[in-house]
């Protein structure tokens, strides 16, 4: 078993936590509203604006031994840059204020989860970040097309309020194959153990952000 199928197989009970997110039910089965759909939209700004800065402290942080994990690093900054953009976009195409989003604070959950993840690459072991991505990238291929077909159904809004679920859908099937090979050549039990452990976790973080959605609106 390669060390990838071991992530799949380890993280299946916080995987199906994450995904029984009402939030999630909520838009496979077209209840979603305009404004939960906003306020989605409104964590994932303040989760992605991070990514590259995340990306970029992990890169500067992977010793010597390891010079080809940095390239590999490179390549994602460089695939990831500019994304919050795309859902300031959106939440402007669904009717929302994305200049007030992007002027405002994260909510606590979405707070939490980048601070972790910071604290991942400073304070734990920097290669924990894949943990992450794993579960960032891995639910995107799983859900968002399904989720933004759903939406745009269930609402009417246009195709231009759905780039980052699209895209995201589209181009992270292309990236779970590249983080595959990436993580199957970890060959560190160090490394590994924190990828897994860090994926549990976000797993976790990432959950309370769907579920927040939900209970935000209904509140």
């Amino acid at each position: 078993m390669s060390f990838y199928q071991h992530l799949q197989s380890a993280t299946t009970t916080a995987r199906n936590s994450l995904v029984s997110a009402p939030i999630v039910a909520a838009a496979l089965a077209g209840r979603v509203t305009r404004e939960m759909y906003l306020r989605f939209l409104a964590r994932a700004f303040h989760h992605v604006r991070h990514t590259p800065s995340l990306l970029m402290a992990c890169g500067a942080r992977v010793p010597a031994h390891q010079e080809w994990l940095r390239a590999q690093i490179a390549h994602y900054i460089d695939e990831e840059i500019g994304h919050h953009e795309w859902i300031l976009n959106d939440i402007a195409a669904a009717g929302g204020d994305a200049q007030a989003v992007r002027n405002s604070e994260a909510d606590f959950d979405t707070d939490v989860m980048v601070a972790y993840a910071y604290d991942t690459v400073l304070r734990r072991n920097p290669v924990g970040l894949f943990g992450m991505v794993y579960v960032l990238e891995g639910t995107s291929v799983s859900l968002a097309t399904k989720v933004a077909a759903a939406v745009q159904n269930a609402l009417g809004l246009p195709e231009t309020a759905f780039t980052y679920l699209n895209s995201h859908g589209t181009l992270d099937i292309e990236h779970m194959g590249y983080f595959e090979k990436l993580v199957n050549r970890l060959d560190s039990a160090e490394d590994r153990v924190a990828v897994e452990a860090s994926a549990k976790t976000f797993f976790r973080l990432y959950g309370n952000v769907l579920h927040g959605v939900e209970t935000q609106v209904s509140a």
